[in-house]
């Protein structure tokens, strides 16, 4: 099931409206506002994403890279009920 497009109202100084104009004219790489603040938030969302993969990579280099006396045994649950919101 396709989502329902939503409708936002939103306020821009003039030099943003300038270059929205230009970014969804005849010339622009967008065929319409809309187009371009879904491109916007997209790419926003995979700069989320991307920082928060760089994050958990480096949780897990330090982690891998920590001696191996550091290490304790766990199980499962412990795991679980030590990780549990």
């Amino acid at each position: 099931m396709a989502a329902q497009p939503r409708t936002m109202t939103v306020e821009i100084d003039d030099e943003l409206h300038e270059f929205l104009t230009l970014m969804v004219s005849d010339a622009g790489p967008y065929q319409s506002v809309s187009a371009y603040v879904e491109d916007l938030i997209q790419r926003d969302m995979a700069n989320h994403e991307a920082a928060a993969l760089t994050h958990l990579l480096a949780e897990l280099l330090t982690a891998f890279s920590a001696p191996e006396s550091t290490y304790h045994p766990s199980s499962a649950a412990e795991v679980i009920a030590r990780n549990r919101i």
